[in-house]
């Protein structure tokens, strides 16, 4: 039954992660996600059902439109692949339960603000200011935090991160972050409450400056070089789902 549930947990998330591709794509260019169906970005020919098979398809084509076999990016099976990873995570870090599927919706839609930025440098309010206003109504559910942590969690961390940036930018006169990493950090706060905002910020903001920094020397565009910050916060809270007893215990453990 378990291997069952797993499986099916995994096909769940690489359909998640096929959906995801079209969000990754389409959200930043204002296009509708759910019309016209899935396109070769290439010829703009229509993609069969039976192409479109997460992963399968993909290696079955080789990579390529099956139509104009033009090379298709490599990322699309990727994001499918950690889709499929994360819901398989979450199933045996919660298991089979409502609580799962919330937890998959807002790991989605982190993954999808993630490459979003990685590409565009945005963290598009369609989806920041829906995942702020959902964490919060999701607090009233039970088996989660409270309403109040939640309420608190997005105000500290839309509010720390806007505190932070207004600083930055008095001082060196040029802006450091972004609206939307403030409402990213708004809408982790409304879903994982106000306590895990520290070692999410301190683990986004350590992982952030030793890969911003590796880039910033393989790219020798010097220190001024845009480094988005979403994806890191998004790593940040998947960490802290995931592990955030086992941190909270290590780290606080190094002051004792």
């Amino acid at each position: 039954m378990d291997f069952i549930l797993c499986l099916f947990s995994v096909l769940f998330g690489l359909c998640l992660g096929s959906f995801a591709n079209v969000c990754i794509y389409r959200i930043p260019l204002n296009k509708s996600i759910v019309h016209p169906p899935s396109s070769c970005p290439h010829c703009g020919h229509q993609i069969r059902f039976y192409d479109n098979i997460p992963v399968i398809s993909y290696l079955f084509l080789m990579g390529r439109c099956r139509q104009c076999k033009a090379f298709i990016s490599r990322r699309y099976p990727l994001v499918e692949i950690l889709m499929a990873l994360l819901s398989l995570a979450l199933f045996i870090r919660f298991g089979f339960q409502f609580q799962t599927i919330l937890w998959m919706l807002f790991a989605g839609t982190l993954v999808v603000l993630s490459f979003i930025d990685f590409d565009h440098k945005i963290l598009p309010d369609v989806l920041t200011l829906p995942g702020i206003a959902v964490g919060w109504l999701v607090s009233f559910l039970p088996g989660g935090i409270s309403w109040s942590d939640s309420l608190i969690g997005l105000i500290a961390g839309g509010g720390s991160l806007y505190l932070v940036a207004t600083v930055y930018a008095r001082i060196t006169g040029r802006e450091g972050l972004g609206g939307g990493d403030i409402k990213l950090l708004a809408m982790i706060g409304a879903w994982m409450g106000w306590q895990s905002l520290p070692l999410i910020v301190l683990m986004s903001s350590l992982s952030g400056a030793v890969i911003g920094s590796v880039f910033i020397l393989l790219g020798g565009k010097g220190a001024r070089t845009q480094i988005p910050f979403g994806p890191f916060l998004s790593l940040g809270a998947l960490s802290y789902l995931f592990f955030g007893p086992q941190i909270s215990l290590w780290y606080f453990g190094l002051f004792v």
